[in-house]
């Protein structure tokens, strides 16, 4: 972006992209597609349909895109299928699905996620939403610095719970119990890693929570130690 500011002027640069979302964003696609990568596209002129189906190649061979995280990993994930209803400013209503957003900061906010950091985390319908969910708990629980207790001591439990869940000690309760501790952290720390670190907990019960009540049925192998790890 310093280059190319420098090059043509801040002014210039601003008429790329699109009303109150301009210049041009990278947009670093990592997981399930074909062909994932960092591609640089004026902000809000591409959809995450066109990004993942025609940039990145779509989904592996015989698989369905499941669940995708938009904006880095504590950017509340989206589950294919869902549809967004938002107003245009001349009052009327329009509905999108999750191929259809644009990739603007405006209307990720209005579909309930974010554009962050423009890490695009792609999940297709081989993930266990629960596996995935305790590798994102493993890496908050990590980075948490620890001066906040609901931050230190909220995030270590829900890595404790994921962690128990994949290593066959499910319980049908554990959805509720993770929610409730999530719901505990976010708005309650000094920083926005409190928020950071509760998104992903939220979201993912949000959209998955049946996955994840059913997991003492549906997960019986324990997930071998040391597998998976931090992002």
């Amino acid at each position: 972006h310093v280059k190319h500011i420098v090059e043509i002027g801040g002014d210039e640069f601003a008429r790329i992209g699109t009303p109150n979302n301009t210049g041009t964003r990278l947009y670093c696609v990592s997981g399930h597609v074909r062909q994932p990568g960092c591609y640089e596209f004026e902000v809000g002129r591409i959809t995450l349909g066109e990004l993942l189906h025609e940039v990145c190649g779509g989904p592996l061979p015989g698989r369905r895109f499941k669940a995708v995280i938009p904006g880095g990993s504590s950017a509340k994930v989206l589950r294919f299928g869902d549809t967004f209803t938002l107003k245009n400013k001349d009052g009327s209503a329009r509905t999108l699905t999750v191929e259809d957003i644009p990739l603007d900061f405006d209307t990720m906010a209005a579909c309930g996620t974010m554009g962050g950091s423009g890490g695009v985390i792609v999940m297709d319908d081989s993930v266990d939403m629960v596996e995935a969910l305790a590798n994102l708990n493993a890496f908050y629980a990590h980075e948490s610095c620890g001066q906040c207790t609901p931050c230190r001591e909220g995030s270590l439990w829900m890595k404790k719970i994921t962690h128990r869940m994949v290593h066959g000690q499910a319980r049908a309760e554990d959805g509720d119990l993770l929610k409730s501790v999530a719901d505990q952290i976010a708005g309650r720390t000094v920083c926005a890693f409190g928020e950071a670190c509760s998104w992903p907990t939220q979201s993912f019960i949000a959209k998955f929570g049946g996955e994840f009540r059913a997991y003492p049925e549906t997960k019986r192998t324990p997930r071998p130690e040391g597998a998976g790890g931090l992002i």
